[in-house]
């Protein structure tokens, strides 16, 4: 709960400090005097955005904090999840610079806003005369169903579980479109792999074909080459190794008078064996070398092959070949694996949606058991609140698909008049009846939500006399079991209060400043007469507001 307020060079708000306790306090103060810009203080350190505009000191920063008790309230885990310290007292910190920027801090943490307005909405709720227009919300609707069932845990657990199934389901979706999308793809994907595996193409094989094709395209020249080159080593008349034998021989009978002529024999002799040999390899080599047509078609028609895939696939060799069938067969896979995936997905989303149906029929009959007892009690609160033949109905409507929030919706139905058809609030209801009935039901839920404080601005719109009374004993029903702040110009409302704070604006030369203070029990009659004299305060104004105050 809000233990207390202290705010800096806000507006009108020079310096202010405030402490509260539990239970229910009231805020009076005349038209004009702040009461209002309070309210603006404490939504900026929840997380509302602001400006510059706020400063009233426009040379130095406006600086508001707000501490709260959260002992009770099993907040660990907020604090856990966003890497804070926690303890059973929180401060949040707002600062408003010159520069119209803020900062925004939890027990001396710098955060975010986002992080600092989620923590605010789990600390206080405040009812301003303009959030009766949620009462028209369908999603508010169920919240009030749903906390009056007291289902809000299974409710949360059934939109975790719905929001796996629509991610789940838009997983579906994209597969199937892209699915779709392929189906042409791989049929054309499945033609040229098959091509390719038809064509079996091995690395440097192009290389390896050309080179065969040169030397049967140029058999008969080489062949005639190595013949001419065979004959003169070896022909039948002159020839290189019988000019060779002849030479040595000379050579030798020379060397029986020389001896260092043998050596020259010798050398030459080594040549002619060299010469011999080769004279042998060439024309076993001339032997070898013969034409094929038949096989030279064979291997231009298998490069051709080559190169015309080469050319399709747009690559530079039969290596890239192959690296683009390992391509092929994984996008032929991967479809393979797609129709795979999406056949588990589906068996998946028809397990989730049982298990949501289930869920959802929990839901349904809980919130339809809870329904009448509702319907009776906001009656009988409306009665009390002066709307004695008021009829209300909330209407379940059961729906054919799944949503976020199970099989229904409802819709509240309304009339102030006995015998008047009732139908939608916003049709039904004037402002006054929509206040009444938004304290009625939120006086019946949050005994339920544990929320620690709620706050009610000028909640009397539109009552008086006993209903104001009677506004003010709920009012003060509820913060039996949370804190409640009432910002009234009721003295039947303020009355009630176990607490009693009063603004009022002080006013210079120059300067108008507001401020906050606690009337003391003994001034709590002075300070309720006055809400209920002209100018002066009179003495039967003081004797009603004391009966008001004991009563």
């Amino acid at each position: 709960m809000l233990l207390k307020l202290v705010v800096k060079n806000y507006l009108l708000i020079h310096d202010l400090e405030i402490t509260f306790s539990g239970g229910f306090s009231v805020i009076t103060g005349e038209t004009g005097a702040g009461k209002s810009i309070l309210l603006g203080a404490l939504s900026l350190v929840l997380g509302q955005r602001a400006d510059a505009g706020v400063l009233l000191d426009q040379g130095r920063k406006c600086v508001i904090e707000g501490v709260f008790g959260i002992g009770e309230y099993q907040m660990e885990d907020f604090f856990q999840d966003h890497s804070l310290d926690y303890d059973t007292s929180v401060i949040l910190r707002r600062e408003i610079l010159e520069n119209g920027k803020s900062r925004a801090f939890i027990n001396d943490s710098p955060v975010n806003l986002t992080v600092l307005k989620e923590l605010g909405e789990r600390l206080v709720n405040i009812h301003s005369q303009h959030s009766v227009i949620t009462l028209n919300d369908a999603n508010f609707q169920l919240a009030v169903i749903d906390s009056y069932a007291g289902i809000q845990v299974k409710t949360q657990e059934y939109r975790v579980a719905f929001s796996r199934y629509a991610t789940a389901k838009s997983r579906l979706s994209a597969l199937e479109e892209s699915e779709a999308r392929s189906a042409a793809d791989l049929d054309y994907y499945r033609f040229l792999l098959d091509e390719l595996n038809a064509a079996r193409p091995v690395e440097g094989e192009p290389e390896e074909l050309e080179q065969k094709l040169t030397l049967l395209n140029h058999a008969e020249e080489i062949r005639d080459n190595l013949a001419k080159a065979g004959s003169a080593l070896t022909g039948d008349e002159e020839n290189l190794l019988g000019n060779l034998a002849a030479t040595i021989q000379v050579l030798n009978q020379a060397a029986r008078f020389e001896p260092a002529i043998r050596t020259m024999a010798e050398r030459l002799q080594s040549n002619y064996i060299d010469l011999k040999d080769l004279a042998g390899d060439i024309l076993a080599e001339a032997d070898r070398v013969e034409t094929d047509p038949r096989l030279a078609e064979k291997l231009t028609q298998r490069l051709d092959l080559l190169n015309r895939l080469m050319k399709k696939h747009q690559v530079s060799d039969a290596g890239k070949l192959l690296q683009v069938m390992e391509e092929l067969e994984k996008k032929v896979n991967g479809a393979a694996g797609r129709e795979e995936e999406i056949r588990m997905l589906k068996a998946e989303l028809e397990g989730m949606e049982k298990d949501l149906q289930a869920r959802a029929a929990v839901l349904s009959k809980r919130r339809a058991g809870a329904i009448p007892g509702f319907e009776k009690e906001v009656t009988s609160l409306l009665e009390k609140l002066g709307i004695p033949r008021a009829q209300f109905r909330a209407e379940l409507i059961d729906c054919q698909a799944l949503s976020r929030d199970g099989l229904n919706r409802v819709s509240f139905l309304f009339s102030a008049n006995k015998g008047i058809e009732m139908k939608d609030l916003g049709a039904a209801a004037s402002g006054g009846e929509l206040s009444r009935l938004m304290l009625a039901i939120k006086s019946m839920i949050s005994q339920k939500n544990l929320l620690p404080t709620i706050i009610f601005d000028e909640i009397d719109n539109g009552v008086s006399g006993e209903v104001a009374g009677k506004v003010g004993s709920i009012l003060r029903h509820m913060g039996s079991c949370m804190q409640v702040i009432a910002i009234t110009h009721l003295p039947q409302i303020a009355a009630k209060g176990v607490r009693h704070y009063r603004v009022f604006k002080t006013e210079g030369k120059n300067t108008t400043h507001t401020y906050i203070t606690e009337v003391e029990a003994g001034d709590r009659a002075v300070e309720i007469a006055k809400m209920l004299s002209d100018q002066r305060v009179t003495e039967s104004a003081i004797n009603t507001a004391n009966e008001l105050l004991n009563n």
